[in-house]
């Protein structure tokens, strides 16, 4: 996959200070109000691409849950040259917090946009930048922009030009696609026609792990693991050995892949690396072992084990491997964990009640919370790169699909439509 570059050019020195910053997720009182106005001396032909740009600010702003837009009908100025031009007193009658405004020029082939996010309270920019691209590539530079919107507001790198991965059977067989961090523009990954499962994204976006049912000599069914590079569409088989080799989960920093392996006859994690193609059994258990998820530092890992009798969350120190704790009690059965970016959290699907739903506990088990529940099945939950949001499947819906809710649970919204079942949701790092 790959994604259009940007020229950003800093056209003031701008200062992001602390006092600036708005922790997101924690402020739940008063979210920032944000205008962007027009460009009203754009020429009539930039007028349907300042459109789509402005459009595409504004729907990933709010998708966050962070911010509020404010309505055009509210605005005192309609256009702003410069930060000279800003009516601070005016605008901060209607209640806005920061007011976006810039300029708009093409020249063979090339659009450039001169963009500036002004500080009512302040009366200073916090943001002003110069952005390059083709013509035509008006969505993703509205999520460029977005992205440093939600920088200079918060300190935290936004999420709109990342993607999320999944597994659908829309085709009568089980693929992966990759869609938007909002669920628009769904790309088909594989085309094997078979059983494809369980992808996960590099640390550097470039390529995903997942497995496939083949059929080895024989005619004996096996579960393989593969490599996909985006880039250059190259497939590449990882592992095959008789049995499972699946639940892949990259490092870190890439260089191991922690996955499932049954050849021995028992379903065990174990460690792949990645240059030297040498794989290292990590635990040793008379139940099985699966669903391993990389802590953010690399030095731990959670994963399912029936060890105790029923699958629960276990937490394994890579740097002693023996030192394997229990960190889940909840219901019968623990399943699919994944680690908070900060690394505070583990988020997972148990099931209680008689559904599957999600909760969260702390990495030491301290507390737990539930973040779904009287709404179907709730399963495979991903935490986004910054934390803000969780992709999982649902059947809220009827079917099985995939959602995104805000990481305390709140806000929910669905991605898919019509792709069949959709399972197992991996959200990208950021790319670039």
């Amino acid at each position: 996959m790959r994604i259009p570059l940007f020229l950003l050019i800093l056209l003031a020195p701008v200062a992001y200070g602390q006092s600036t910053y708005l922790q997101v997720g924690e402020a739940k009182t008063k979210k920032p109000v944000i205008a962007l106005t027009p460009n009203s001396t754009a020429k009539e032909s930039a007028k349907a691409a300042l459109a789509i740009i402005e459009q595409t600010v504004r729907s990933d702003l709010e998708f966050t849950d962070q911010f509020r837009m404010l309505p055009d009908s509210a605005f005192p100025q309609t256009s702003i040259a410069s930060l000279s031009e800003l009516k601070t007193g005016d605008w901060a009658k209607t209640g806005s917090d920061y007011v976006g405004f810039g300029s708009f020029s093409e020249s063979k082939g090339t659009s450039a946009l001169e963009f500036h996010l002004a500080s009512v309270g302040g009366g200073n920019e916090i943001l002003a930048k110069r952005y390059t691209t083709d013509s035509g590539e008006w969505k993703t530079l509205g999520h460029t922009i977005a992205n440093d919107i939600v920088f200079a507001i918060t300190g935290k790198k936004g999420i709109f030009l990342t993607r999320i991965a999944f597994v659908c059977d829309k085709s009568g067989k089980k693929e992966i696609y990759t869609s938007a961090f909002d669920g628009t523009d769904i790309r088909q990954v594989t085309r094997l026609r078979s059983l494809s499962m369980a992808p996960s994204w590099s640390p550097d976006g470039t390529k995903i792990a997942f497995s496939v049912y083949n059929r080895h000599s024989g005619n004996i069914k096996n579960i393989d693991l593969f490599e996909y590079q985006f880039r250059t569409g190259v497939l590449k088989l990882l592992s095959n050995r008789s049995g499972i080799n699946s639940g892949a989960c990259f490092s870190p920093d890439g260089k191991n892949i922690a996955y499932t392996m049954s050849y021995t006859g028992n379903p065990e994690i174990h460690l792949l690396d990645l240059e030297t193609k040498v794989s290292t059994q990590l635990t040793r258990s008379l139940g099985f072992d699966v669903d391993p998820a990389f802590s953010p530092d690399g030095q731990r890992l959670a994963f399912v084990s029936s060890r105790p009798g029923k699958p629960m969350i276990y937490t394994l120190d890579l740097r002693s491997p023996l030192d394997v704790k229990r960190l889940t009690y909840a219901g019968a059965y623990n399943a699919t964990p994944n680690w908070s970016p900060d690394g505070s959290k583990i988020v997972f699907a148990g099931w209680l009640e008689r559904h599957f739903d999600l909760f969260t506990i702390t990495s030491d088990g301290g507390k737990i919370d539930r973040l779904t529940k009287d709404e179907g099945n709730n399963e495979d939950p991903h935490y986004s790169p910054d934390g803000s949001f969780i992709a999982f499947s649902s059947t809220r819906s009827g079917g099985k699909n995939i959602f995104v809710m805000n990481s305390d649970g709140s806000k929910v919204r669905r991605l898919t439509f019509g792709m069949g079942t959709c399972v197992a949701p991996k959200w990208s790092p950021y790319l670039q």
